[in-house]
């Protein structure tokens, strides 16, 4: 009941406070004009927090974004929800927007949903019981993708502490994950998902095609703050895609082995004749 009083006293690193933490006061201080709302993202550590690809816009922009790096900031972020007139708002949530009542950006982001339809259907398909949807991102701006949270879902460090908690009472931690479903949001600009929509169109029943998809996923989810669940398949599909630019190589190699080989034929021969 005491969390307004307390608020002005919270301090947290930033992406732009460097070493130095920074207040809710002082955030507000340094906002940008037009900026309506006081932006937060979670992660383990300062470093984890600023990698996060939802806040490319937001620092594009130059908004300021708090790192939220303890279970407890989160908390008591979710729990303050407002601070002098402004929106406290987790930046890895799909109900950010930051054109809201801008009509022509709402009619720009159905238009680039009809034209990626076919990426969207293909990687709610593969992902079925992954995600929960996916859409284009109003977030991205050079990551390809990035998962994020439903209104009322947890970030990837509250569900790491809470299946800590919860395996340490004895109790079972797998409604978690039913209840903390992700969305995956795409960059349309981005020449990996570019690409991806080409794969599709050519041959979405291939292998490639899949795994292509599957590892767009896993790497959005580790930018993202989440954990790889099966880390035995994205090695594999890791290596698969090593593996097959290796084997465009494996030619030459062999022809400079050929080479070898006859050149040493070769001066074994003229030794002989000195002999």
């Amino acid at each position: 009941k005491n969390r307004k009083e307390i608020a002005e006293y919270l301090r947290f690193f930033s992406s732009s406070s460097g070493e130095e933490y920074t207040s809710l006061d002082k955030y507000i201080e340094n906002m940008p004009e037009g900026q309506k709302s006081i932006y937060y993202v979670t992660g383990e550590g300062r470093e984890r927090a600023a990698m996060s690809p939802v806040i490319e816009k937001l620092k594009s922009r130059g908004y300021e974004v708090l790192f939220a790096t303890e279970p407890l900031d989160e908390i008591m972020l979710e729990s303050l929800r407002n601070y002098k007139d402004y929106d406290v708002v987790d930046a890895a949530k799909d109900t950010v927007k930051l054109d809201e009542g801008d009509e022509e950006s709402a009619k720009k982001k159905e238009e680039l949903n009809r034209e990626n339809i076919d990426v969207i259907n293909y990687l709610e398909t593969i992902l079925s019981g992954k995600v929960e949807k996916v859409t284009v991102s109003d977030l991205l701006t050079d990551s390809p993708a990035a998962l994020v949270q439903g209104a009322y879902g947890m970030s990837p460090s509250m569900q790491r502490y809470m299946r800590a908690q919860t395996v340490a009472s004895g109790q079972d931690a797998s409604s978690l994950d039913a209840m903390n479903k992700v969305c995956m949001e795409i960059n349309p600009k981005h020449p990996i998902v570019k690409d991806l929509n080409r794969m599709i169109k050519a041959n979405k029943e291939s292998k490639e095609t899949e795994d292509y998809a599957k590892l767009l996923f896993d790497v959005a989810g580790m930018t993202s703050g989440y954990d790889i669940d099966d880390m035995s398949s994205f090695a594999k599909r890791v290596m698969g895609m090593m593996s097959s630019k290796a084997t465009d190589a494996v030619p030459d190699a062999d022809v400079v082995s050929e080479e070898k080989d006859e050149g040493e034929e070769t001066t074994t021969a003229e030794v002989e004749v000195v002999e």
